[in-house]
């Protein structure tokens, strides 16, 4: 069972509210002049705030709960690596069974693999880690550094990234002989990772076999496309050759 910091009491729907937790020490016992202050209470239709609400506890309630929603996405991501891991013929009936997107669960899981837990910032979203989840670790950390050090959003990191593929940045590395360097947006190799995992293939294989088909499907195209356009070109000339037999004079013996 998962453990929560937060204090639980009944909520007005059924079922519990919780407490969102506080980062700040417990204050001293209230004072005419510094009044006690009131928890904003979490339940699972909504919050329940107090009436009357400091600026500052308004603002940090809502910090704390965009840690929250940050954080589940790690812990979901982890959930399901678990259960792959350890239960590969039942847990997509766990995931039925909690309720929970299987594609969304599938993204979580992909940059939780790529992502220990302790190369995790703290200091960066979930989204700054998937922005980079696609690149090798080396490259990972490079730029992990950057976004935490220059606190970037994600999308500034997102915009620096772009930049960097298109060479403002940094120069491009020169290619290997019979090499050529392909820039993918991390969006649409993720979406192949997915798409290799979902037929249960290596990712470099799948790439390769689909381009292969890909290309083997072009190929034949255009072969039909020239194979028409030559014949159709012969029967025009056999056309043209017809017609000049019959516009030929004919002689006629009297």
């Amino acid at each position: 069972m998962m453990a929560h910091p937060a204090g639980q009491t009944a909520g007005p729907h059924g079922g519990t509210a919780t407490t969102v937790p506080q980062v700040t020490p417990r204050p001293a016992r209230a004072t005419a002049s510094a009044p006690r202050r009131v928890p904003v209470l979490t339940t699972k239709v909504g919050l329940q705030m107090p009436a009357k609400m400091a600026y500052d506890e308004w603002e940090r309630a809502g910090r704390q709960l965009a840690d929250v929603l940050d954080s589940s996405s790690w812990w979901l991501g982890d959930w399901m690596v678990y259960g792959k891991d350890h239960y590969t013929d039942r847990y997509q009936r766990g995931i039925r069974a909690a309720g929970l997107s299987y594609q969304t669960l599938r993204n979580y899981a992909w940059v939780s693999r790529r992502f220990d837990l302790g190369r995790r910032r703290p200091a960066l979203s979930f989204q700054h880690h998937a922005e980079l989840a696609s690149m090798p670790v080396a490259d990972q950390e490079l730029w992990l550094d950057r976004a935490e050090q220059r606190q970037w959003t994600t999308k500034q990191l997102r915009g620096a990234l772009r930049s960097a593929r298109q060479g403002e940045q940094q120069p491009a590395a020169p290619a290997e002989p019979g090499r050529r360097r392909l820039e993918v947006p991390g969006s649409r190799l993720e979406w192949w990772h997915q798409a290799a995992q979902q037929l249960g293939v290596d990712f470099e294989q799948w790439v390769m076999a689909t381009l292969d088909s890909a290309a083997a499907t072009a190929l034949e195209a255009l072969g039909a496309a020239q194979r028409s356009e030559a014949a159709a070109l012969t029967g025009v000339q056999d056309m043209k050759g017809l017609a000049e037999q019959r516009s030929r004079p004919v002689a006629i013996s009297a």
